[in-house]
């Protein structure tokens, strides 16, 4: 598991207040910045506009002090206004080619993804990277149906142009399997944000994610670099 090249971080950092212990996501988030992530996606749908965009002028300020990405949930529109790094598409977003042509040529743009048919239509339509799943069981994304499992999530890997990042029931305990199945990267809601330490949770993360780009470069660490110290902005 290695650092993609143009996107740049091995954990996605997905927000959801409602599963923060300390009931404040700021600080939740900038203890996971702390340790080391790069990339946030601000995923409040239940908020009113004036709300997120708010939230997400203080998450931009906060991302920026530890060199991190932005992007935003849905809502170009947020997005640009915050100064964000991109934006992240559902299935019923507009589509990735229209983000881009509102947001410009460098914004970093992902896709939700739930079968390889959505994976190759994100990609030929010029996203950067997708999320896949969800891989295990979990909750949160109960309404996308039963779990896709690593086969799948190994088979949209290797048919993949653009980075994958496994979503959905991602603990330190699989992350060597996902790994092995090809993808660039690990999403994750509540294994950081519904920790009791934020901060160490991703800490943990991190390390095995280096952990595995080591092993796959024979030890020299260079792939696994979750610090973004490669590809920070």
């Amino acid at each position: 598991m290695s650092e993609s090249v143009g996107v740049g971080f091995g954990l996605y950092l997905i927000t959801d207040r409602r599963q923060v212990r300390s009931g404040d996501l700021l600080a939740a988030v900038e203890r996971a910045l702390a340790a080391g992530v790069r990339a946030v996606q601000l995923r409040e749908k239940d908020l009113s506009g004036r709300e997120l965009y708010a939230l997400a002028v203080a998450m931009r300020r906060l991302a920026s002090r530890y060199g991190a990405k932005l992007l935003i949930n849905d809502r170009v529109d947020v997005a640009a206004a915050c100064g964000a790094d991109g934006v992240h598409l559902g299935a019923a977003s507009i589509p990735p080619s229209v983000a881009r042509r509102l947001l410009g040529p460098n914004a970093l743009i992902g896709c939700s993804t739930h079968g390889e048919a959505e994976l190759a239509a994100a990609a030929g339509d010029g996203a950067d990277f997708a999320t896949f799943g969800p891989v295990y069981a979990t909750p949160s994304k109960a309404a996308y149906g039963p779990p896709v499992g690593v086969p799948a999530l190994r088979r949209a890997c290797r048919a993949s142009r653009i980075p994958v990042y496994a979503l959905g029931g991602v603990v330190p305990g699989n992350v060597s399997e996902i790994a092995s199945a090809g993808a660039a990267g690990i999403a994750v809601i509540s294994s950081v944000l519904g920790a009791t330490d934020p901060g160490a949770a991703a800490a943990d993360l991190l390390a095995r994610i280096s952990h595995q780009g080591s092993s796959r470069d024979g030890g020299d660490g260079r792939a696994g670099d979750p610090q973004g110290k490669e590809g920070a902005p």
